[in-house]
């Protein structure tokens, strides 16, 4: 498998090239190849493109407070104490990345897309992929570098749109993969009062303000 590595300040970020998918693994037949098992924790580094960035559990910062994300869509790093509700939730508006940042930890993929780029039959098309399937949010994010992008902790991949196989690849991969992501047998129901659905906090767009005493950095 080619790939480049590099490493920026803790975090090693592995941006992996194309590689052969395969319908075994060590020789024995799988119903699914991106199925993550006890030889192969992260199948989803042989995902076509993906971006693997080695994120340690993320401190939590206030509702008031803006971290300094070092990814677009962000997919690791603190994050607000409270996390977005991601049971199947599909948000019409873009929601505070501080907020989905924390339903990564607790295994959740994120789905996010350009609102401008995703429309009509491609918007529904991610709505039936989401919508009700648990650990599974998604929301618009003005301003994508590609229509469609999918997060998980630690994990990113940008895709041309929803019917593109990679997507399926990258939540059976990676959705409640215990291997990669810091705390297992998190819910990804929300206590009472701590985020409301119907109303998130709202996304801010573009970085915090490095002068202000409300904006966190990465490390």
């Amino acid at each position: 498998m080619g790939g480049l590595v590099r490493v920026a300040g803790a975090a090693a970020v592995i941006v992996l090239a194309a590689a052969a998918c395969s319908d075994s693994i060590d020789g024995a037949a799988v119903a699914d190849p991106f199925a993550p098992t006890t030889a192969e924790p992260d199948p989803a580094r042989r995902i076509e493109g993906i971006t693997v960035v080695e994120y340690p559990a993320g401190r939590h910062v206030s509702p008031t407070q803006r971290v300094a994300y070092d990814r677009t869509p962000p997919f690791g790093g603190p994050h607000d104490a409270a996390w977005a509700t991601c049971t199947g939730t599909v948000y019409d508006q873009p929601i505070r990345s501080e907020n989905a940042v924390h339903s990564l930890e607790h295994g959740a993929v994120w789905i996010t897309y350009d609102p401008k780029l995703v429309t009509g039959s491609d918007l529904d098309l991610l709505v039936q992929i989401v919508e009700g399937q648990p650990y599974l949010l998604m929301s618009p994010y003005p301003g994508l570098s590609a229509p469609v992008s999918l997060q998980s902790w630690g994990h990113q991949l940008a895709v041309d749109g929803p019917e593109d196989p990679r997507v399926e690849h990258f939540i059976e991969a990676l959705r409640l993969n215990r291997n990669t992501f810091p705390e297992p047998g998190a819910t990804c129901s929300t206590l009472p009062g701590a985020f409301d659905t119907a109303h998130p906090p709202p996304f801010q767009a573009g970085p915090p303000d490095p002068r202000s005493p409300d904006t966190v950095p990465m490390n």
